[in-house]
């Protein structure tokens, strides 16, 4: 399940990153609320492609071999310092309570499945191996 989990976030996250590096302007005026955060800005959307792409190319690289478990780390550890951003920003006025809930599968749910893939406490073993181990 956990390599599954890994496999689709992975390929979801590098997609998404990719999508903003490719065409930004597209990506800033398709993802729900993304226009309220700010005027457009090709190179911040890009960094944060960039960003995403990593993060999604460490997952999948993780689901292939779990000794790459640092890198999912490090990956998750982004999507979740995201995720509190939003939560803050919402915590705090800046951002309209109600776009968290069209956050939650993307930059809400993204990260909790992340750090339960990543920093699993049965952590030893391989994440898709049948009759071994799994974390």
């Amino acid at each position: 399940m956990r390599a599954l989990i890994a496999w689709l976030l992975g390929l979801s996250l590098a997609a998404n990153g990719l999508t903003m590096l490719a065409v930004p302007a597209i990506w800033y005026a398709s993802v729900p609320g993304v226009v309220h955060t700010g005027p457009f800005n090709a190179h911040f959307v890009r960094d944060i492609g960039a960003t995403y792409v990593v993060c999604g190319t460490a997952l999948l690289w993780f689901a292939m071999r779990p000794a790459a478990r640092p890198a999912a780390q490090i990956g998750a550890t982004f999507l979740a310092l995201h995720a509190l951003i939003h939560l803050w920003d919402a915590a705090v006025g800046r951002a309209a309570v109600h776009q968290l809930l069209v956050d939650v599968p993307t930059v809400l749910l993204a990260p909790i499945l992340t750090i339960w893939i990543a920093w699993s406490p049965i952590a030893s073993g391989t994440i898709a191996t049948t009759g071994s181990k799994t974390q």
